[in-house]
């Protein structure tokens, strides 16, 4: 540790002043890291724009030997493929669903509904054709009147005047 010095500048003052030069000194240095650093940027740059530049270069030629045509109808397969696929996922999830509904209701309600309905139409079909040929029967049967002549008209008298 060293003595300090019996002078009226507090302590901290002094650390201060030592922390502002120290700062000083590492300016000093700034520019040549600056320099450096800057030699070492340029450097990789101009390595990466020479990579950048070979990796288009084998892009470009890639893009010329494609065959495209072969692309797009190999993309179009398996667009149709993808979509068979999901149509035939989806008739099965369908599927599904219609047996698990009628597991929820019951195959007997259904038969039951069926043979109500089957009985609903017999019972009113015969009913509909038995109001039918009773209403004809009625109008046949129906004694006709014989049909009245109409008398010519009385001759007016003018109204007084």
């Amino acid at each position: 540790m060293t003595e300090q010095t019996n002078t009226k500048i507090p302590a901290p003052l002094y650390a201060a002043a030592g922390a502002g030069d120290l700062a000083y000194q590492q300016l000093r240095k700034l520019p040549a890291v600056l320099t450096q650093l800057s030699d070492k940027a340029a450097a990789s740059l101009k390595v990466y724009n020479e990579q950048a530049n070979t990796r288009a270069a084998e892009l470009r030629e890639k893009a010329n030997t494609t065959d495209f045509v072969a692309l797009r109808e190999n993309a179009a397969s398996v667009a149709t493929s993808i979509a068979q696929l999901a149509q035939d996922r989806a008739i099965a999830v369908y599927t599904e669903l219609v047996a698990r509904g009628e597991r929820v209701v019951g195959t007997g309600v259904i038969e039951a509904a069926d043979v109500v309905n089957a009985d609903i139409e017999t019972t009113e079909e015969p009913k509909a054709v038995e109001a039918t040929v009773t209403e004809a029967k009625a109008v046949e049967a129906a004694p006709k009147a014989p049909r009245k002549r109409a008398k010519p008209a009385a001759p007016r008298k003018p109204a007084a005047e």
